[in-house]
């Protein structure tokens, strides 16, 4: 089966970043506009959610339609509240500020999971608060406060990540283009809310004459368990590309992006799939046999 992607915002003046379904409509973010955009597909129109968000990249919805968003330019996950309030979460890890904030996944218990790479693009304002020296997927939780907890030891640049539907298991796309290291990793999470010493390794990405191949900017998960990635460019590789691999990593499907730098994927209504990327517009193709996780399917309906 063909996906057929479109057009369904945008242009934006740089890339559109992390994408957030909340039950109608697409969250996205224009990051170099510093905006949050909203798409509703059943009207097909496209409006102002926040402005003024501090280079917000990646974006997740909890278990009671909570939005967040990792704030580049501020180095901090924030929280959207009703009335256009933004406030902000933990910010130390250990006595000291974390790195950028990428990508983002809350848990059914409301913990927000993301990764925690370095970005070549400073912070605003003055540079007071080193980098810490590792990069790591980092969780929080909230308890009388928001607490920051390390989750991996052995990350070289972690990018997207996602859970599986019964939340057994962390996806990790580990390194970019500049590390020698780019994998599709999955740790399996344990009783106590830890990470397995060990991970699978899924999925590699290596080079040719060209150079190296773009790894994973972009994950979510069906509701039967497969992995859905975007990856790729034109620059060396097979090109920019949809990946759908199987829990044990097997490569079941790919298709071609309808662009070169894809950024983020996720599932919207029925069987649709959204696609950012780095030419500013938001795609969409329909009907492609697969239904994003819906994990909080419960939590929602109890507030209907």
């Amino acid at each position: 089966m063909n996906w057929n992607f479109e057009k369904v915002a945008g242009p934006c003046k740089g890339p559109t970043g992390g994408l957030a379904w909340d039950g109608k409509a697409m969250y996205f973010t224009a990051v170099g506009e510093e905006r949050v955009l909203r798409f509703d597909p059943k009207k097909n129109a496209t409006e102002e959610y926040r402005k003024w968000t501090y280079r917000v990249n990646g974006l997740a919805t909890g278990p009671n339609g909570e939005l967040y968003g990792g704030q580049e330019a501020g180095r901090r996950v924030v929280q959207f509240l009703p009335g256009g309030i933004t406030t902000p979460t933990a910010l130390q890890l250990d006595g000291c500020y974390h790195n950028f904030p990428c990508d983002l996944a809350v848990d059914r218990k409301g913990r927000v999971w993301f990764s925690d790479p370095y970005n070549p693009v400073p912070a605003a304002g003055p540079q007071m608060y080193p980098l810490l020296e590792h990069q790591s997927v980092l969780r929080m939780q909230q308890d009388r406060g928001w607490t920051l907890q390390r989750m991996t030891y052995d990350t070289q640049g972690p990018r997207a990540i996602a859970l599986s539907p019964d939340e057994k298991t962390l996806y990790v796309a580990d390194g970019d283009t500049r590390a020698k290291l780019r994998e599709l990793r999955a740790y399996a999470i344990e009783e106590d809310g830890t990470l397995a010493a060990a991970y699978r390794v899924l999925h590699t990405f290596g080079a040719d004459h060209r150079g190296a191949h773009r790894g994973i900017e972009g994950l979510c998960v069906d509701d039967q368990g497969d992995i859905i990635a975007c990856a790729g460019w034109r620059q060396s590789g097979p090109g920019p590309l949809v990946y759908v691999f199987s829990p044990s990593g097997a490569v079941i499907e790919t298709h071609p992006a309808p662009c070169d730098l894809p950024m983020r994927v996720a599932f919207g209504e029925g069987e649709s799939l959204y696609l950012s990327a780095a030419d500013g517009h938001l795609y969409r193709t329909e009907a492609i046999g697969r239904r994003g996780a819906n994990r909080f399917s419960a939590s929602r309906a109890a507030l209907v």
